[in-house]
């Protein structure tokens, strides 16, 4: 049996016996094992390790599983909670679950089971604290939503995501293809009270015209040939989540006015259905296309148009926002470096100015491309313009903005950015928290433990907290 990846994972159970079988296995399996005997001695634990995962007994002494359960949701929110049940006791798992808990396992259990289980909640771990890195990732290339670019352009898309993305109103995002307009609604939503519920994305531009309301709001069996069963549409798969119509442009005309119903009615029949469908999803829409020109020809309804442009988010294209090319640049490399398993690499002066002087005219997607085929084939760690695609390697550096920054100077510029923003972070938190770590922690969504660490890296370890207020 091929061993997952070593983590340490805290077993909390007040049977000797249990503990000890449960350790055998994951140390088997290659994982650093601590054990309780009790909630308040896993919670203890915490303060010893870095723990990835938590297995617990649902009843224990002095502190039991839920209310273990409870308190490390709050102050270790990255760590998932494996509920331990015993035949008969599964809707207390159950319960335990909807509180917060990853999953449960049931008594007896097998290996298998019991591999299957951790490892989705060790890549929970790991993606939990990924998204907290690329917070600070974003936030030091003055970037925010899982966008980069610290731009005025940018800067004003990000109002607009912040302002919006708790309503309910419409979007319409617009922009050259390859602006990002996929992330920028992946970032609305993510924000918005919706966000547990599905973002469920259809091609307007990819659904043949005779299939578009089938693919839409789904059809009934013997509806059209073909239609062997009933089917549930898009519409209704992202009940109570969002919908996101990319190239709204390419939408027949004759289904716009069906459309139309849905959007201000939040109703449809499937076809070849008798029943209305009743469902509550926002809508946001996408396009490359200019939607006004084609309201004046005609091929776009204008009733349509202006339901849809309740918010317009209009993406600069990359040539517009050059001064975000270095952070995009960062961004971009590191990605495919970890993704390629390649070394880390930089650009030089002149590969960098090269890649400003370009025009873009694909926009980040062909940066995308350009950088990951530079990843491949580059034999060193810095970027010499002769490692571009050709393209590149004849253009002229005095087309350059002067204020480009140097490989090193950038990667300095970065870091310390990224240091400043964590620094400033960190002593927020332990201010509003009169230096309590362990509340400190819950308000930055990471475990004690990282937060420690974090304060020892950036010399706040032997900081005095703030005072707590007197009353008066």
């Amino acid at each position: 049996m091929k061993a997952l990846p070593q983590k340490t994972i805290l077993v909390a159970d007040d049977e000797p016996n249990l503990r000890r079988v449960l350790a055998g296995i994951l140390r088997r399996h290659g994982h650093q094992v601590v054990v309780a005997s009790d909630g308040q001695q896993a919670l203890g634990a915490f303060d010893q390790a870095d723990i990835n995962t938590l297995i617990t007994d649902l009843r224990m002494p002095r502190l039991d599983g839920m209310q273990l359960l409870r308190q490390v949701t709050t102050d270790y929110p990255d760590v998932p909670v494996i509920i331990l049940t015993a035949f008969g006791t599964v809707d207390n798992a159950v319960a335990a679950v909807k509180l917060g808990a990853f999953d449960y396992l049931e008594k007896p259990f097998d290996q298998d089971q019991i591999k299957q289980v951790v490892g989705k909640a060790l890549r929970t771990n790991e993606m939990r604290r990924r998204q907290v890195r690329l917070a600070g990732d974003e936030a030091a290339a003055g970037g925010r939503f899982g966008l980069v670019g610290r731009s005025a352009a940018m800067q004003a898309v990000y109002n607009v995501i912040d302002k919006v993305a708790s309503t309910p109103s419409s979007v319409l995002i617009t922009g050259e293809s390859g602006t990002g307009k996929e992330l920028v609604a992946q970032a609305i939503h993510a924000n918005s009270p919706r966000a547990a519920y599905p973002l469920i994305k259809v091609s307007c531009a990819a659904v043949p015209d005779n299939l578009i309301e089938s693919e839409l709001f789904g059809h009934e069996q013997g509806a059209f040939a073909g239609a062997v069963g009933s089917k549930l549409g898009r519409f209704e798969l992202a009940d109570k989540g969002t919908v996101l119509l990319d190239e709204i442009g390419k939408i027949p005309r004759e289904m716009q006015v069906k459309l139309l119903r849905a959007l201000q009615e939040g109703a449809f029949e499937r076809v070849g259905g008798a029943h209305t469908v009743d469902v509550d999803v926002r809508v946001m829409a996408a396009t490359h296309a200019d939607l006004g020109n084609a309201v004046k020809s005609g091929a776009f309804r204008e009733d349509l148009y202006y339901r849809l442009n309740v918010v317009p988010i209009d993406l600069p294209p990359l040539r517009e926002r050059r001064e975000d090319i270095p952070d995009l640049v960062c961004h971009i490399l590191e990605k495919f470096c970890r993704r390629l398993g390649k070394n880390a690499i930089t650009l030089s002066e002149r590969a960098q100015q090269a890649l400003m002087s370009y025009d873009w005219p694909g926009n980040i997607r062909e940066l995308e491309n350009v950088l990951e085929w530079t990843t491949l084939f580059c034999s060193g760690t810095v970027v010499q313009p002769g490692d571009l695609p050709e393209t590149f390697r004849n253009a002229h550096p005095e087309q350059a903005p002067p204020q480009t920054p140097s490989p090193t100077n950038l990667k300095q510029i970065v870091r310390a950015e990224t240091e400043r923003v964590e620094r400033n972070a960190i002593m927020a938190a332990l201010e509003e928290t009169a230096g309590n770590v362990t509340h400190a922690a819950k308000r930055l969504a990471i475990s004690r433990k990282s937060l420690q660490t974090k304060m020892k890296e950036l010399g706040l370890r032997n900081r005095d907290p703030a005072p707590k207020p007197r009353n008066r």
